[in-house]
């Protein structure tokens, strides 16, 4: 029997508090409702993933992305971990291309396995361009006033680039929180993200306020529905900053799409919407149609952020990187990951995976791997 033959996929629960509620346009999320899915391999090793659904973002839940684990777990168990693009594929065509969080966390965890054995870093696996990324931090949705602090405390904190959650139910005081988060940190670089809650018009508006105040806009994301391919051609034709898609873009063939309709200059890839073999496919697609490269994710712990860190890093070429909500949880039930101080992650003590394993009181405490 082959020692990476995988023997075991479980997966259990990974409630997570946060220091207070995490808005988007779509709604706020109260806590991290996630999933840890371990792999073990034939010779014992230990692979770790992290599904982190966002209901406000894409409709998936804790609930369902546990069901679509049990499910596609027959996918994975008796194939061979060294396989893993071959073991995406079966997922994804098991899933129909939905349960992204779901095959998300399997791929993780048997790329973990796989790479822990071998002991080489998940950095250096996905192509070792780098080990260095300088993070963005977010302002999510909320009154003016919230948006004031956030904004003071983050430039406090060393942040010079700011991600501002616009749009939405709440669309109305955008343009007060774009004057508050301007006091109070003057020199910031905004990226303003409409998550789909915003029309054309009131985002190109937006950029408009935002430039009267002296702001300089780095980046306006998806700011209209996923489906809005008019108005995302209409708002990267006239806002005059770049423009990222983010629901807009699930898998390589939409950016195809993106780039032969001109209807953003960026593809914002978070690997909670299909997975990391798709992650891969999309940044390759972009950078042959010469897009621009993003990372973000969902509402993730140090586990989900440190796997997009090593993918970013380690292919390089990503000018926008959005991997700030560990600061978010309250608690952290891991050990290792980057290392972060300020904006500044590093991934050079990670030895072998991603290097993240669950804590003492963590989940699967009595299953850790080697870090």
């Amino acid at each position: 029997m082959s020692p990476t033959l995988i023997r075991r996929v479980s997966v259990e629960a990974l409630d997570i508090p946060l220091h207070e509620p995490f808005g988007i346009a779509g709604g706020a999320q109260e806590r991290a409702e996630n999933l840890l899915v371990t792999v073990e391999l034939a010779d014992g090793t230990l692979g770790f993933g992290e599904a982190a659904p966002l209901p406000a973002f894409n409709g998936e839940t804790q609930a369902a992305s546990r069901a679509a684990v049990l499910s596609l777990r027959g996918a994975a168990e008796g194939a061979d971990a060294r396989a893993w693009r071959a073991i995406a594929g079966a997922l994804r065509a098991a899933a129909g291309g939905g349960a992204g969080a779901a095959r998300c966390a399997i791929e993780t965890a048997i790329l973990d396995a796989l790479t822990r054995r071998a002991g080489m870093p998940l950095w250096a696996f996905f192509g070792g361009a780098g080990t260095e990324l300088t993070t963005d931090i977010t302002i999510t949705t909320g009154p003016p006033e919230r948006a004031e602090e956030a904004a003071r405390r983050a430039w406090v904190m060393g942040f010079r680039a700011l991600k501002v959650k616009v749009g939405g139910r709440l669309a109305a005081w955008d343009a007060a929180r774009l004057e508050a988060i301007c006091a109070a940190a003057p020199g910031a670089s905004l990226i303003l993200d409409g998550n789909g809650g915003l029309t054309a018009g009131e985002a190109i508006a937006l950029v408009a306020h935002a430039r009267r105040l002296g702001a300089t806009v780095a980046l306006l994301e998806q700011p209209v529905p996923r489906d809005d391919w008019e108005g995302m051609k209409e708002v990267t034709r006239r806002a005059g900053v770049d423009v990222a898609a983010d629901e807009s873009v699930t898998c390589a063939g939409d950016v195809l799409r993106i780039a032969a309709e001109r209807a953003a200059t960026t593809v914002n890839i978070k690997l909670m919407k299909g997975g990391i073999a798709e992650a891969l496919d999309i940044a390759a697609v972009a950078r042959a149609a010469g897009l621009g490269l993003m990372i973000g994710g969902m509402v993730e712990s140090v586990l989900a952020m440190t796997t997009s860190a090593c993918l970013a890093a380690g292919l390089g070429g990503f000018s926008f990187v959005d991997l700030d909500t560990p600061l978010f949880l309250a608690e952290n039930p891991f050990d290792g990951g980057f290392a972060q101080a300020g904006p500044a992650l590093s991934l050079d003590g990670i030895r072998a995976g991603h290097g993240v394993a669950p804590g003492p009181r963590g989940p699967a405490a009595g299953q850790r791997g080697a870090p």
